[in-house]
């Protein structure tokens, strides 16, 4: 059973930094492609950042420049720097593995950011 659970999330004036984080059970992060996703209030859910397993990255072009997919394989954990923060940042943020939540279409919780200007 795959699951993965985020945190990190919370409110931050514009300008400010978050990291999120996802840690995972029952998959090897480290064999597969981590996506980070996000859906703002009233908007459909997009792709933030990718990070291949090889270490290769690619972002949305809203967010390049400041934010930053990485990975701790020893803990089997994805994490999103996001820096330069925005008000259009806010939404509820998904992390997913190969995947998994876009092919069960189950995003569960995700966790919450929330930028003020």
């Amino acid at each position: 059973q795959v699951r993965l659970v985020e945190s990190g999330g919370g409110w931050v004036q514009a300008g400010g930094s978050l990291r999120l984080s996802c840690a995972g059970s029952g998959i090897l992060f480290s064999n597969n492609i981590m996506g980070w996703y996000r859906q703002a209030p009233g908007k459909q859910r997009e792709l933030v950042a990718t990070m291949a397993n090889g270490g290769s990255t690619n972002y949305a072009d809203s967010v390049k420049g400041r934010f930053t997919i990485s990975r701790d394989n020893a803990k089997n954990t994805v994490y999103l720097q996001m820096n330069s923060l925005k008000p259009e940042d806010t939404a509820v943020y998904y992390c997913d593995v190969d995947g998994y939540r876009w092919y069960e279409n189950y995003w569960g919780q995700g966790t919450q950011v929330t930028v003020s200007s």
